[in-house]
C-alpha cells in the first residue's frame, strides 16, 4: 500500500463522501468496504482507496499487465489526474515528497 500526503487545507475538499464521488467522475464505479473505497479502471483491475481523515491516503493497485498501449496510456492519465485532484499535489510533487520519506526512513 502507498501513502501519499494530502496538503495542507485541501482534506476539506473530501470531506462528507467527496472522496467517493472524485473516485466515481474519475473511474465511474466505485464500491465501499468498510472505510475503503475500491473501483476498477482500464487496466487497473482493483484500485483500493482509503483516507485517514487527516492528511494521509492510502493507495493500493494491482493492473493487468497485457493490455493494449492505448489503454494503458489512458488509465495512467486517468490515475495520475485523480491522484493530483485528490492530495492537491502534481505528480513532481508527489514524487519529491516520496524521495524526502525515502531519504528519512519513513516508509
Amino acid at each position: 500500500m502507498q501513502e501519499y500526503d494530502i496538503r495542507r487545507g485541501h482534506e476539506k475538499e473530501l470531506e462528507g463522501g467527496k472522496l467517493k464521488a472524485m473516485m466515481q467522475e474519475a473511474f465511474g464505479n466505485v464500491a465501499e468496504e468498510g472505510c475503503m473505497l475500491i473501483s476498477s479502471f482500464g487496466a487497473l483491475t482493483k484500485l483500493t482507496v482509503g483516507w485517514d481523515g487527516k492528511n494521509i491516503l492510502n493507495v493500493e493497485t494491482a493492473m493487468e499487465t497485457n493490455v493494449a498501449p492505448d489503454v494503458a496510456q489512458s488509465t495512467v492519465k486517468t490515475y495520475y489526474a485523480f491522484l493530483e485532484k485528490v492530495t492537491g499535489f502534481t505528480s513532481k510533487e508527489r514524487g519529491k515528497r516520496l524521495q524526502k520519506k525515502a531519504k528519512e526512513g519513513k516508509m
